[in-house]
């Protein structure tokens, strides 16, 4: 059955976005910028009890100046497994995203409607950065999805988490990003969230971060029915390097972590974390990017716990 800690990390782009480039870069001199685009976007993942997620969209843009400002709205089918059980899903969403290229403050949003099963949901994933001071900045988001898991999806069962972010650089090389939520499970269970990430950049010019990252939650019920992994208290603590190099216009980033857990009054055990992303500038009228990642930490049969994925966008302006 898939960790339910994986739908969790939807923080994770949260708590790297001061050391992520602009996906906007700007068109080459004399050339005409389109107000329309279309695209394409796909998702898969796997885990090492057999659970995979497929899932592939298609986008339309009508109003598009580059990867950061755009307007319109996606269509996506997804296909989830496990063993010899299988799930179709639909989503129609309308996507937007107001981003300021130098600062990465504005906001972004997919909100939509998602058809499972018997089953259908009002889905919604958004955030809005603002500075407070200059090196001050505060995110807030809020994400509504199922939770993927087999029996999860057959019983419907939808979260919704809201939170917010607080960024404060300490002079030039050091960040300090703090991270608080809440969970709300529509089986009434509710799962608290703290964070804390420690930031360090040795040279502004090598693309190389240091990073000491801790990150707890408590659950209000421990008994879900086995519906998803759902420990009453769990803790992580993890060191972690991250690079990242630009060149010719594109930027790759790679970050390897590697920690402890521990899970409610059980021993502590190790967790990994590994993460790849390329990104293409935006050359006359196409925008690519990838990511891919892998994570062992635990789940309902022990430590072992395997999870990875691959997932992509490719824009064309027409």
């Amino acid at each position: 059955m898939k960790n339910i800690k994986t739908g969790i990390y939807v923080l994770v782009p949260l708590l790297i976005s001061i050391t992520t480039p602009s996906l906007a870069n700007g068109l080459e001199e004399g050339q005409t910028q389109s107000e329309r685009a279309a695209g394409t976007e796909f998702f898969f993942s796997d885990d090492s009890e057999g659970f995979q997620t497929r899932k592939l969209s298609a986008e339309f843009l009508p109003q598009y100046e580059n990867a950061d400002h755009y307007l319109g709205v996606r269509a996506s089918a997804y296909q989830y497994k496990a063993e010899d059980w299988s799930r179709d899903g639909q989503k129609i969403s309308f996507i937007g995203r107001e981003i300021d290229s130098a600062t990465a403050n504005g906001w972004s949003l997919e909100a939509g409607v998602f058809e499972q099963g018997d089953h259908t949901l009002f889905t919604f994933d958004g955030s809005y950065r603002t500075p407070l001071a200059q090196k001050t900045v505060l995110e807030v988001f809020a994400n509504r999805d199922w939770v993927e898991t087999q029996s999860a999806l057959d019983q419907g069962t939808n979260f919704t988490f809201v939170g917010a972010a607080l960024d404060q650089g300490l002079g030039e090389h050091v960040t300090v990003i703090g991270v608080a939520g809440s969970q709300f499970f529509s089986d009434d269970n509710r799962r608290d969230h703290g964070r804390i990430k420690l930031i360090y950049q040795p040279s502004l010019d090598l693309g190389l971060t240091l990073q000491a990252r801790y990150r707890t939650y408590r659950s209000s019920e421990e008994d879900v029915g086995g519906a998803y992994f759902n420990p009453q208290d769990y803790e992580e603590s993890m060191l972690a390097l991250g690079w990242r190099k630009r060149f010719a216009g594109w930027s790759a980033g790679l970050t390897a972590g590697f920690g402890r857990e521990k899970i409610n009054a059980d021993p502590s055990q190790s967790t990994r974390l590994f993460e790849l992303n390329l990104q293409s500038p935006i050359r006359g009228s196409q925008f690519l990017r990838m990511n891919a990642g892998y994570n062992r930490s635990a789940s309902f049969y022990g430590p072992d716990y395997d999870y990875h994925y691959i997932k992509g966008e490719w824009i064309v302006r027409f």
